[in-house]
């Protein structure tokens, strides 16, 4: 691999897991770099403190407001390009960066497609950010001198926990079911999923294709029980139906929480067996919920 190269676009959660797992792994690049936008926040430096200890080159850009051209000049020369860029880069970044790899002729690409299954959920989704998701696999397919893999992982494990999306309140002690308490979601950490992907970067790739991963695959009434046991004590059970859901986004329809609460309560996309995921066909173990939550409540 003396000629491989690998550029990370982001060093947020979940770009630093990948990078870390790049950088300790025996196939690493002969030269790993990041891609960031100039930051004059303090935590920027402790940053890029990790980042030279990592032996992580990096290089300043902005990919959401800089042009495609721009971009394109910024990743071109990799072998391997991964986007740990999501969508809080706003509309149109993740097309944007696809046609900056391909222009590029970048011989590897990993885009920003960590979550759900697109193709399953399909176009009109009450999410309208995964409609541009749908294009960039449209882009990827349509063309062949870049291979390509897309990572599913399902929700991040630490989203079902954040009290703004509303599934899981752990100070108020309230579980919430999306659309059934039946419904299962998909689940694998930022960690896991550094550790998944740059194991997948590693590898020699014959073809493209979709690699899907899970930490757990989960009902809601299973995780109610499961936070019941972390805590020790009972939980306030709520079920959010579909319909209140898709009224409550009519009522207020630029809110993105309640898009995402949407989609996952319709059921379609947003979860798949562990069986014939990447991780349970290589005996590579990954952290289930209840795992993640005892860490997370003993690192309180």
């Amino acid at each position: 691999m003396a000629d491989h190269s690998t550029l990370v676009i982001g060093a947020g959660e979940l770009g630093l897991a990948v990078l870390r797992s790049l950088a300790a792994s025996d196939s690493r690049s002969s030269s790993l770099k990041v891609l960031l936008r100039p930051s004059h926040n303090p935590n920027h430096q402790a940053l890029l403190s990790e980042l030279k200890k990592l032996s992580v080159t990096v290089v300043y850009g902005d990919v959401a407001n800089d042009s495609t051209d721009v971009v394109s000049d910024l990743v071109s020369g990799h072998t391997t390009v991964i986007s740990c860029v999501g969508f809080a880069a706003g509309p149109g970044t993740q097309i944007k960066l696809a046609r900056a790899v391909l222009a590029a002729e970048v011989r590897r690409y990993i885009p920003w497609q960590f979550g759900v299954d697109y193709d399953i959920i399909g176009r009109g989704s009450p999410q309208n950010l995964f409609d541009e998701q749908l294009d960039v696999r449209a882009l990827l397919r349509g063309q062949s001198h870049t291979l390509w893999k897309i990572v599913s992982t399902g929700m991040f494990t630490s989203f079902l926990f954040e009290p703004a999306f509303g599934v899981v309140d752990l100070e108020a002690g309230v579980c919430r079911a999306l659309g059934s308490w039946e419904a299962a979601v998909t689940v694998t950490s930022p960690q896991d999923i550094g550790t998944l992907t740059a194991q997948i970067a590693g590898e020699t790739w014959a073809s493209s294709g979709v690699v899907y991963t899970a930490g757990e695959t989960i009902t809601y009434r299973t995780l109610a029980a499961v936070v019941e046991k972390a805590l020790r004590k009972e939980v306030k059970r709520e079920l959010w139906s579909v319909e209140g859901l898709m009224k409550e986004l009519e009522n207020d329809p630029g809110n993105g929480t309640k898009k995402y609460r949407a989609v996952f309560a319709m059921g379609k996309g947003v979860s798949w067996p562990m069986e014939g995921t990447y991780n349970y066909e290589k005996g590579i173990p990954v952290e289930g919920v209840e795992g993640w939550l005892k860490g997370h409540l003993n690192s309180q």
